[in-house]
């Protein structure tokens, strides 16, 4: 597990600056201000979700008193269903996308939630 999400978070992290410069770029003529920041909100969201992965892994693997992994696994989820239905919305402006965001946010403030409680466990 720790070796994939690992890659997984670096991958996210990775993909964002890719997704931000195309939105910088690739977009700005074609979207409108407002679909460019849902677009941007979703970058940032995946990269500091990313390194809360990458973070989650590095916990996980020195604290083996403590398990990250569902930390791990709602930040992979949040990811896509926040950050992806954002990509969505922005570049289709269907609205109804935007009743995923939601979703995939709960799942980030959840995950941050249990690596809290995991780290209050620490003697």
């Amino acid at each position: 597990m720790n070796k994939t999400a690992l890659l997984l978070g670096v991958a996210f992290c990775g993909l964002s600056v890719v997704l931000g410069a195309f939105g910088a770029h690739g977009l700005k003529d074609k979207l409108s201000d407002y679909s460019i920041s849902v677009f941007n909100k979703g970058v940032m969201y995946q990269f500091f979700h990313g390194i809360g992965i990458i973070l989650a892994v590095i916990l996980d693997y020195n604290l083996k008193s403590l398990s990250f992994d569902t930390s791990i696994w709602l930040f992979i989820f949040g990811i896509i269903l926040f950050s992806g239905s954002l990509y969505i919305l922005a570049i289709t402006e269907v609205k109804w996308f935007g009743m995923i965001t939601p979703i995939g946010g709960i799942m980030f403030i959840l995950g941050w939630a249990l690596m809290f409680i995991n780290v209050l466990k620490l003697q």
